[in-house]
């Protein structure tokens, strides 16, 4: 993936925390139930290829592979080499999954791509509205993109959830040496998110939007129109 801080910084940040990093994407409460509901989003068939842009850790690599089956083909790409290493590691049992290092702004993909998922990517790239149109282009009519990210809650009790969310977002992002920034981190990953969703919306001829974890994990899958 793309990060909207420097490149250096970013990798830096994430391979440090790579093992906590884990721990949260696999262990966090209901997020292993969205990961499965994310790869169902994908509509994937027996035999079928899908792409995960920003793959991390891999938590969502055996969910997708449970979905094309082991003659399907799925494929991670993250920027993250230490991270990168950990989703290799935890996937070795698979010969049909696959990890490679890349851009998802420019993902080292060469065949037909059934579908692709990306769970809390958009906010780290610069234009996330232009990835999702890039995405939508890689699969084609009829392809599947999904998208799940984490923003505020709209719900009734969101202002306690939101609160923590903030506190999240400003920790999460490098460097956490800051307390102060001229725009608050939460505010502009709203922002990025809300366009991301939107395009998808725009390039699809259906639509699923759901919503998790207490209101703050968007999920949106669409089929993609001609």
């Amino acid at each position: 993936m793309s990060a909207s801080t420097s490149g250096e910084t970013a990798q830096e940040f994430y391979g440090r925390w790579a093992r906590l990093y884990d721990l949260i994407a696999r262990r966090t409460p209901g997020i292993p139930a969205l990961r499965q509901r994310a790869a169902a989003a994908c509509r994937l068939e027996r035999g079928d290829t899908v792409v995960e842009m920003g793959c991390g850790t891999g938590a969502n690599l055996p969910y997708l592979r449970e979905q094309v089956g082991p003659e399907g083909t799925v494929v991670g790409i993250d920027f993250t080499g230490p991270i990168l290493e950990r989703a290799r590691d935890l996937t070795a049992e698979y010969d049909n999954v696959h990890v490679a290092r890349g851009d998802a702004t420019q993902p080292p993909v060469d065949e037909d791509v059934d579908a692709v998922l990306a769970t809390f990517v958009v906010g780290m790239l610069e234009d996330p509205a232009g990835a999702v149109d890039d995405w939508c282009d890689l699969v084609g009519p009829e392809g599947h993109v999904v998208l799940a990210n984490a923003a505020r809650s709209d719900e009734w009790y969101a202002p306690p959830v939101n609160t923590v969310f903030r506190a999240i977002v400003v920790l999460s992002t490098p460097p956490t040496t800051k307390l102060r920034y001229e725009n608050d981190p939460h505010l502009r990953l709203d922002s990025k998110i809300d366009a991301a969703h939107a395009r998808l919306r725009e390039r699809s001829r259906a639509v699923a939007d759901e919503s998790h974890v207490f209101g703050v994990v968007r999920l949106t899958g669409g089929r993609i129109g001609p």
